[in-house]
């Protein structure tokens, strides 16, 4: 597959299936969307990820049509839709709770919309199929919505948004009311159904990990605000703020004033009588300007002597978090701040090289952290 299909973003030749453009969203005197542009192409799987109130919903509900902007203009496939009722756009919504149809047989759930369209039962009959076969919900036609689990229930909604072949899928928080096994899984069957029915896919989270495993872009919002569109990758590894570095997964942040020491190297003051730690950033910083180090525990590593690296520090374990796989260490510094260190389990606990109250030393590379300026 060549990189423009994968990320037309990047191919100045493809227009936008959606444009935000301006958009703002007030109700009284809340702002909940403050002057929004956005591009979202076709076949995309985009994610609104942001916590809760952040306006991610507000712009779900302007796409879907049960709001319209104050300011500013919503296009779908170049048509301004302010105006255009819900059932007239080629959107389909699925909504948290399902909405499903109690009554009626998971066929007749997922040919209701199909019905209100059309009145032959052929076409339909092959679709509602065809819908069934892409959600692996064959044996349950004839079962009632409360006969089938809740992983079903889901795949049963977002059969019947898919029903009548949208241009653009709407999903909100859809997952959240699985267990996180199921959650997993269900991830990655709506990744391949995106897939194979191309449908542009938006949806809105507040959980980090769902958007860094289905989206191919994610948007991180705060306060009806965009503070970086870009992939999982670069969202994770070169965020653009501390908000973005600090809501996507696990940080830490050093505080300091940085100095050029050469090109793209700076040395950061960060405590006082503590020796500067070094980072490489191709963003510009003027000597003394406050800065921020982001460094993910991963890339922290623990030792029990000095260490010979870019830059180590000394501390002692304050806590231990074991998950299994992974155990993340916080060490205290001498200056009361905490750093996390992320180990691979690689030996079975009871040959764990350090222990609670332990003196550590913490190092890492120069290029290991993202040297932000806010």
């Amino acid at each position: 597959m060549a990189d423009t299909v994968f990320a037309p973003w990047d191919d100045p030749d493809q227009k936008p299936l959606i444009r935000f453009r301006n958009v703002t969203k007030r109700f009284g005197d809340f702002t909940a969307i403050d002057d929004l542009t956005l591009d979202i192409f076709e076949q995309e799987f985009f994610a609104l990820l942001g916590p809760s109130g952040c306006g991610k919903t507000t712009m779900m509900r302007m796409l879907a049509g049960f709001e319209n902007p104050t300011e500013g203009r919503i296009e779908l496939a170049g048509n301004d839709i302010a105006g255009v009722p819900p059932n007239k756009r080629a959107v389909n919504m699925m909504f948290q709770s399902y909405a499903l149809f109690p009554h009626l047989s998971i066929w007749d759930n997922i040919a209701f919309g199909l019905r209100r369209e059309s009145s032959d039962k052929a076409a339909i009959s092959a679709r509602v199929e065809e819908m069934l076969k892409l959600t692996r919900l064959e044996k349950f036609a004839k079962r009632k919505p409360h006969q089938i689990s809740g992983g079903q229930r889901q795949r049963v909604a977002l059969a019947r948004s898919l029903a009548k072949a949208p241009k653009l899928l709407l999903l909100d928080e859809p997952l959240g009311a699985l267990d996180a096994k199921l959650r997993e899984a269900t991830q990655f069957e709506l990744m391949d159904i995106q897939e194979k029915t191309g449908t542009t896919f938006v949806i809105v989270t507040h959980d980090q990990e769902e958007a860094m495993t289905v989206a191919s872009r994610v948007a991180v919002m705060d306060e009806g605000r965009i503070m970086q569109v870009a992939t999982p990758e670069q969202i994770y590894e070169a965020p653009q703020s501390v908000y973005v570095a600090d809501f996507i997964g696990d940080v830490n942040i050093i505080r300091g004033s940085a100095t050029a020491v050469g090109p793209d190297r700076y040395q950061i003051a960060w405590a006082e009588g503590r020796d500067p730690v070094h980072a490489v950033s191709t963003r510009p910083f003027s000597d003394g300007q406050e800065c921020h180090l982001a460094i993910r525990p991963e890339k922290v590593s623990i030792h029990a002597e000095h260490p010979a690296a870019d830059n180590a520090v000394q501390g002692k374990v304050l806590d231990i978090a074991y998950l299994g796989n992974l155990s993340t260490y916080h060490v205290e510094l001498p200056t009361g701040e905490i750093i996390k260190a992320q180990v691979a389990n690689t030996r079975r606990i009871s040959r764990r090289a350090f222990t609670w109250e332990d003196p550590v030393w913490i190092s890492w590379t120069e290029t290991a952290g993202v040297l932000l300026d806010q």
